[in-house]
């Protein structure tokens, strides 16, 4: 069945739902991922993004997002301004990605503290978009849902664990994928959600002896300031 959203497409500032839409909203995910606004950030695009970039808007709709905008933010046409204004340094590349979809973008952001945070993300067409990779480890969701993401030993009883504490929370898994490099080694999880994630049951899976990391993506889009 056709959505209505998928009829008129995504509120958005134009010119176009791949090149603009979609690009803010990577780059507001990427933001939710750095957790905080990046002092520096290099955006490395490939294929179609490569070629028409500027011409689409696309790097300012990137960098938009990472500030927090919105595809309908207006602001988005100002944001090379407003990232200098707060001292961003950002810097776009042209790189070939591999056999990634042609809208696609690695985007490397550094923290005042010096953490590097890296995503690989593609926009797929009408505003949607998709994640598949944070920090080098292969991963895939959408940022439609409630998004809890775990890394972790590659071993036994890991996502029974975890499924566990969101169950005991009340939480309906809509989707759960697990992936892996290879038997027993570093592994990832993307459980998407049908509610809101409490910090407390992200404390609970971060408490597990199996767990390195968790990272929550929240629905929607970080407000900018």
């Amino acid at each position: 069945m056709t959505s209505v959203f998928q009829i008129i497409g995504p509120v958005m500032v134009g010119p176009s739902s791949s090149h603009t839409a979609g690009a803010a909203r990577l780059g507001n995910i990427a933001r939710r991922i750095c957790d905080e606004e990046p002092v520096r950030v290099d955006f490395y695009l490939h294929g179609s993004f490569a070629r028409t970039w500027k011409g689409h808007g696309t790097g300012k709709a990137l960098l938009g997002g990472i500030m927090g905008m919105d595809p309908a933010d207006e602001r988005i046409a100002d944001s090379f301004y407003l990232a200098a204004e707060t001292g961003m340094q950002y810097n776009f590349h042209t790189a070939d990605l591999g056999e990634v979809h042609p809208n696609s973008v690695k985007i490397v952001m550094q923290t005042a503290d010096g953490r590097i945070w890296e995503m690989l993300g593609s926009s797929i067409g009408g505003g949607k978009v998709t994640v598949s990779s944070i920090n080098g480890m292969d991963i895939e969701f959408s940022g439609d849902y409630p998004t809890v993401i775990t890394f972790h030993r590659d071993q036994p009883g890991a996502v029974a664990q975890v499924s566990e504490i969101i169950s005991r929370h009340n939480i309906n898994i809509a989707f759960l994928k697990v992936f892996r490099s290879s038997r027993g080694s570093d592994a990832s999880m993307v459980i998407e959600c049908d509610q809101e994630v409490e910090p407390e049951l992200l404390e609970e899976i971060k408490a597990l002896q199996v767990i390195k990391e968790v990272m929550f993506i929240n629905a929607g889009l970080t407000p900018a300031k």
